[in-house]
């Protein structure tokens, strides 16, 4: 494993949601980045970590291929890929999203 799958590992596993973004949950680079922090805000997300991949290309490269996924945003909640925010859009339409973020 290379030093910055390594990094990314230690960041999905270490805390219990993780979003990749581009910018940050106060200033969003995209339009998606933004709206997935706003599906995470309306489940009602208080521990949420975000690593804005602009500010370190290896991230920006590197989480692509650790979760084998083209686009950013990628949201992981307990160490595990949920995927893009169209996905998380579908899952919170769905009710899924809230389940999964539900502390057990």
């Amino acid at each position: 494993m290379s030093n910055v799958q390594q990094r990314i590992d230690e960041l999905v596993k270490g805390n219990r949601v993780v979003l990749f973004m581009k910018g940050n949950p106060t200033f969003p680079q995209c339009g998606f980045s933004g709206r997935a922090v706003q599906i995470l805000k309306a489940c009602g997300v208080t521990d949420l970590t975000t690593v804005n991949v602009l500010e370190d290309e290896e991230i920006r490269q590197g989480i692509k291929e650790y979760a084998n996924w083209p686009t950013i945003p990628q949201l992981y909640i307990n160490g595990e890929f949920v995927g893009g925010s169209d996905i998380m859009m579908e899952m919170y339409q769905a009710g899924e999203l809230q389940q999964v973020l539900t502390p057990q």
